[in-house]
């Protein structure tokens, strides 16, 4: 009888370590979800539909290696914001350059100067 007993509390055991090496490795996987190292807090508007607040909404459900560029924003002296994005990218790096060239190519695009000088990584994973 005793025997039964071992066997159960023997596979608990030897379960326990498995269990736990399976949830504590799966999270590694995808970025989804993950808003990354965080810079500064991005500006977006309150037009749930504008291109930088659906471009952020892309940025937060990129699963690889994703930034977020925008330019810094003053109710006072600035009218608009700025952004540029670059998902899924090889690596952190590799997504924050292509991230900042692609917002500093539409500062160029629309001829603007902002008061805060340029654009900046707000959010990168």
């Amino acid at each position: 009888m005793r025997l039964k007993y071992c066997r159960i509390v023997g596979a608990s055991t030897l379960s326990i370590p498995l269990i736990f090496a399976a949830t504590v490795s799966s999270p590694a996987g995808s970025l989804a979800g993950s808003k990354g190292e965080v810079h500064f807090a991005p500006t977006l508007g309150s037009d749930p539909k504008s291109q930088c607040n659906v471009a952020y909404k892309a940025y937060i459900a990129a699963s690889g290696h994703s930034a977020y560029a925008t330019t810094f924003y003053s109710r006072v002296v600035d009218l608009y914001i700025i952004c540029g994005t670059k998902l899924n990218a090889p690596s952190q790096k590799a997504a924050e350059e292509t991230a900042l060239r692609s917002c500093q190519a539409g500062l160029a695009r629309w001829k603007v100067k902002t008061a805060s000088g340029g654009c900046a990584i707000s959010a990168s994973k």
